[in-house]
């Protein structure tokens, strides 16, 4: 299920950012986010709020799993596809 972005402004603040720097962990360690010092990780995490405003990641939470994490927009929709 995704979450609609209107609802993610409803958390606080902290937790949107726990979740987007769990999301750049994973980034860091693909190699698809070079540097981890603190001015790169706030502008990162301005742009992932920005990503996800504008619907390019969104916020998928897994009943199944009782998980909840962000995804790229194309992720989500090609395993939905996968799945039919």
């Amino acid at each position: 299920m995704l979450v609609p972005y209107e609802a993610l402004n409803q958390l606080p603040i902290e937790t949107l950012e726990n979740l987007i720097k769990e999301f750049l962990i994973g980034q860091v360690e693909d190699g698809s986010f070079a540097s981890t010092d603190e001015d790169s990780l706030q502008s990162a995490i301005a742009q992932c709020r920005d990503a996800l405003c504008r619907g390019e990641l969104v916020v998928e939470f897994s009943e199944e799993e009782e998980s909840i994490a962000i995804r790229r927009k194309e992720d989500i929709v090609s395993v939905d596809l996968a799945q039919d």
